[in-house]
């Protein structure tokens, strides 16, 4: 999917950004609209940028088809993790992103790919309402699992880590079972929509 067919509707608490956001995007050939214009009643969006303080499940419900992009304005810990556990969250970004990396976000968010800065993701791994407490995460995979939501190869991991890709295949193995998942993408799936969105 390209850029120009990605649509977006923000929704954020600040004015301000929302409107640099938006006018930023349609510079960069996006179709946006603001959740606040009365045109945004019949807007078919395909992504929803929020914060903590306008992300609600009237929102979420009249935006139903849309995948949620969550900005990450300093949430604590706590909140971040119940949030993702509530809704159908599929990226967390940071609002100090490049503009060029939020725009792979939109697009992998869109195509429903999970994506989650680096900040969000140690938070949710090292949060153990996450897991489930029958099938403990070590350090190591937390690890492993971190440089997998950073995009990051077997290869890739081993260097970083300073591991064989034999041992990275092996512990990925392991976590693959304990999350009861079969690849990469259903990993993070599983941990960012565990529990369905309550009415």
């Amino acid at each position: 999917m390209g850029k120009r067919t990605v649509t977006i509707a923000i929704h954020l608490s600040n004015q301000l950004i929302a409107q640099a956001l938006c006018e930023l995007l349609l510079k960069s050939g996006y179709t946006v609209v603001m959740e606040e214009e009365p045109s945004s009643k019949d807007f078919a969006a395909n992504v929803l940028l929020v914060d903590i303080h306008t992300l609600g499940h009237d929102l979420v419900r009249k935006y139903s088809d849309a995948k949620i992009l969550l900005i990450d304005t300093g949430i604590e810990q706590d909140k971040l993790c119940a949030t993702l556990l509530s809704y159908r969250i599929h990226g967390v970004l940071s609002p100090h992103t490049e503009f060029h990396l939020f725009k792979k976000a939109l697009k992998a968010v869109s195509e429903g790919q999970i994506w989650i800065d680096n900040g969000s993701v140690k938070a949710m791994l090292h949060n153990p309402q996450i897991f489930s407490p029958t099938s403990p995460i070590s350090g190591r995979e937390r690890e492993i699992v971190e440089c997998i939501c950073q995009g990051l190869s077997n290869n890739e991991i081993a260097r970083r880590l300073a591991l064989s890709p034999n041992t990275v295949k092996a512990h990925l193995n392991r976590i693959y079972k304990k999350m009861k998942v079969t690849s990469r993408s259903k990993l993070m799936t599983q941990a960012l929509q565990s529990h369905p969105v309550s009415s």
